[in-house]
């Protein structure tokens, strides 16, 4: 613990904890929370994130609160969640009624939608892989490659080959 003196006549004593992480700045609570500053005005900006007033000539200061929030939002977004997704997410988390059924719904919504995408990725391959039959023979000039012409037919994803 460091001890601040006062410069007056009479000494009083305060205490600084050089621990307390109460009044972080923009910086520190990016840098405590693994992403940029940018990021963290970017949550400000969709309401992800309350803004602290602005004391006259000085920083912001964030509780450390924030670097949970914004883990949180970083978490969510990383298994599949949208930021709009996200916000009702954390809309439910202080919602005091809010039931982990509902939490619950929303992850199964988002199992359905990963199902889809990966369904239209298995598509994609089989497309590609089809293509790709296509070429045999890898020494063709650009002009009469059969990928390309599949592309410019527009028979490459329309039929599923050339």
């Amino acid at each position: 613990m460091i001890y601040l003196f006062d410069s007056v006549l009479i000494y009083r004593v305060y205490p600084l904890d050089m621990k307390n992480e109460t009044n972080l700045t923009i910086g520190t609570l990016a840098k405590k929370s693994g992403v940029g500053v940018e990021t963290v005005k970017f949550y400000h900006r969709q309401g992800l994130l309350p803004k602290p007033v602005k004391p006259q000539g000085g920083f912001r200061h964030y509780p450390e609160e924030d670097i949970a929030r914004i883990r949180f939002i970083k978490r969510a977004q990383d298994i599949g969640f949208t930021l709009r997704e996200v916000k009702e997410l954390l809309k439910l988390k202080i919602d005091k009624k809010a039931t982990c059924g509902q939490v619950m719904k929303k992850a199964d919504e988002k199992i359905l939608e990963v199902d889809q995408k990966i369904k239209d990725l298995q598509q994609m391959k089989k497309s590609l892989k089809q293509i790709r039959k296509c070429c045999e023979d890898g020494t063709l000039t650009l002009t009469e490659c059969p990928i390309l012409e599949c592309f410019a037919a527009g028979t490459a994803l329309t039929n599923g080959g050339c």
